[in-house]
């Protein structure tokens, strides 16, 4: 018996109303996933990462890419004996993307995907292929629904993939779903981020906040395999790693994984917390030495770590990739009439960033709240520049003291940015400055708009200082206004402006000394 046709009108061979959206729409997503393999406008579409002279030797990079994993090459100890350093097999991976709507959502969707390859390709693995699936809200089962799941299991094995990485962040049962029918690995996005954070940290509290990070993630995603899920660990059992005093009464394996991660996430949240009073210390130094602070923040790969150098010749690294700078570095620097300030570069932001790094990172965020000036910096020559000013912006809300810190957007990338977009976002936003770290366009109209943004010094001052006492001079220097120093037998006459706990200072020793 076979079905009868949607329309009895039309000819057999005419396909009805809902097929032919349904070709269309998968035409859409084949002419989307052809666009993000090659690679158009992903941050590693040139290739490669151009440096200034403001850039420094960048040993750091030398040291990064020495590391990349490399193709052919597995974690396995035979493949690795002959070998001086242990190099991480280079994944094979299928890009999975959701879009629901016409042609705008796809156009999201394009953009988003864009932005995994990059993510994947940063992380060291290589993009094979993709798929792209219009659908209104994700399958509760396999994200994907059980037709396309089987669709993709095909594509991975023609591709010889080794893993998946799913444009969005699934639910254990839907990883779990997803790799019983693909058979390979699955990972989300947040999985990826958090990768590429954990390549990248360097310092202690850099390493200890991924690692937090990464086990809240872990946390709710064990998987039990086979026996262990219901074997017992209580009692006078040995196991591998847990031995008296370390078991439960009667618990699982999992059970006592959980109880281990958990032991160990109060251990890294007490190490950052511990962290926090050598930074607040560093802090309350330079706000009682009256040194204003300002702050980059921005997307990732922005150029952020490029502009920092620029303003300053930092020479922190700086790389053609998501995510390259992680640990926050403050360099000093001075204004054209030598007023001296703190610039300090932070993590970049990302669409859909993990909520569990956004916590662990809490506490070098709140460099930007503490912050007198913020250089909030754009990729003006991005696809989509205010969805990444809006994602920058819905992490920075949650930051204690945010809303009271002056903000300027900063547009980099002019030299290949699109004018008309330029325009677009300048009549959006209150203040911008149109900049190219790489060409130094705007550097200086930047240097200027910095200067007086930064809170200036407000008590007068007309008193001699002590020869003894040249270090007050030195942080008039470094701090106040001076428009009269002078020379005399008592010591440095000096007239200006300084800020009051400075002014109060001087006053006390001029009136010691007279």
């Amino acid at each position: 018996m076979t079905d009868s046709p949607t329309n009895p009108g039309a000819p057999a061979d005419e396909p009805s109303g809902h097929e032919h959206h349904e070709r269309a729409a998968q035409a859409i997503a084949n002419d989307v996933v052809a666009r993000v393999l090659a690679r158009a406008g992903t941050a590693r579409a040139d290739g490669g990462t151009v440096h200034t002279d403001h850039d420094g030797e960048q040993l750091d990079l030398e040291e990064r890419t020495a590391l990349r994993r490399v193709a052919g090459l597995s974690t396995e100890l035979e493949d690795v004996t002959e070998v001086e350093y242990r190099q991480l097999r280079l994944e094979r991976v299928v890009l999975v993307g959701l879009y629901s709507g016409g042609e705008a959502a796809a156009l999201d969707a394009e953009i988003s995907l864009r932005e995994l390859a990059a993510l994947a390709e940063t992380a060291g693995s290589q993009v094979l292929d993709g798929l792209l699936q219009r659908r209104q809200k994700p399958d509760p089962g396999t994200y994907l629904g059980s037709g396309k799941a089987v669709e993709l299991a095909q594509l991975v094995l023609a591709t010889g993939a080794d893993t998946v990485v799913v444009d969005g962040e699934l639910a254990p049962s839907q990883r779990r779903a997803l790799e019983d029918v693909v058979k390979v690995k699955v990972v989300d996005r947040t999985a990826l981020i958090l990768d590429i954070f954990a390549q990248h940290a360097k310092s202690r509290e850099g390493k200890a906040q991924v690692e937090l990070a990464q086990l809240e993630y872990l946390l709710p995603r064990l998987r039990g395999w086979g026996e262990s899920m219901s074997r017992q660990a209580g009692g006078q059992v040995g196991g591998a790693g847990a031995g008296m005093g370390s078991r439960g009464p009667g618990e699982t394996k999992i059970e006592l994984d959980r109880r281990r991660i958990r032991n160990r996430m109060a251990k890294l949240r007490r190490e950052i917390d511990a962290m926090g009073p050598s930074r607040e210390t560093k802090r309350l130094s330079r706000k009682r030495n009256a040194i204003p602070a300002v702050a980059i923040a921005g997307y990732t790969n922005s150029g952020k770590s490029s502009l920092l150098n620029a303003l300053t010749d930092a020479g922190v690294l700086v790389e053609n990739a998501l995510f390259a700078t992680l640990d926050p570095t403050v360099r000093r620097t001075q204004t054209e009439d030598g007023r001296v300030y703190t610039l300090a570069d932070t993590v970049g932001f990302v669409r859909h960033l993990p909520h569990q790094l956004v916590e662990a990172f809490r506490s070098t965020l709140e460099e930007v709240g503490s912050a007198d000036l913020l250089l909030h910096i754009v990729d003006a020559a991005h696809p989509d520049p205010e969805s990444q000013i809006a994602a920058v912006r819905e992490v920075l809300a949650d930051i204690p003291g945010i809303h009271d810190v002056p903000e300027i957007v900063v547009l980099n990338k002019a030299d290949i940015a699109d004018p008309a977009v330029v325009g677009r976002i300048q009549r959006r936003e209150k203040r911008t400055v149109v900049v190219s770290a790489h060409t130094g366009e705007g550097i200086a109209e930047l240097r200027e708009i910095v200067a007086d943004a930064l809170p200036r010094p407000s008590v007068e001052i007309d008193l001699v200082v002590p020869y003894s006492r040249g270090d007050l001079v030195h942080r008039v220097h470094e701090s106040g206004e001076i428009d009269q120093e002078e020379h005399v037998a008592a010591g440095t006459h000096l007239r200006g402006r300084v800020d009051a706990a400075l002014a109060a200072e001087l006053d006390r020793v001029a009136a010691q000394a007279s």
